[in-house]
């Protein structure tokens, strides 16, 4: 299997409160084969960069529900590239609007799972 073996991060950052579908997510990757770890609800750029340097992820997986989806997926690449951690893939996923799909790629996500 492709995830078997792979750490992957996944991240509530912002305000919203809202994470059934992080923890929907979190359970179909590690159902797939993946170690997953689930940092929680609100956590700041900084913080969800840090984790994953320290927990050696592949990839972080951001559940943004708020709005502010651009904004915090710049943070976060800004937070990895200081930590010199850049080599670490980001997906996307929440409410999200089509138009900001390219944008988002741009920046370097790799992925926006929208429902």
């Amino acid at each position: 299997m492709a995830l078997l073996g792979k750490r992957i991060l996944i991240a509530k950052p912002g305000l919203d409160g809202h994470d059934v579908g992080a923890k929907i997510i979190a359970l179909a990757l590690r159902d797939a084969g993946a170690d997953v770890i689930y940092t929680g609800l609100r956590k700041s750029p900084l913080y969800i960069a840090r984790v994953a340097v320290d927990e050696d992820v592949d990839a972080i997986g951001l559940s943004i529900l708020s709005g502010s989806h651009k904004e915090i997926v710049v943070q976060t690449l800004e937070c990895l590239n200081e930590l010199d951690a850049s080599d670490i893939k980001i997906f996307v996923g929440g409410t999200i609007p089509r138009d900001d799909y390219e944008g988002l790629i741009a920046a370097g996500v790799r992925g926006v799972f929208t429902a």
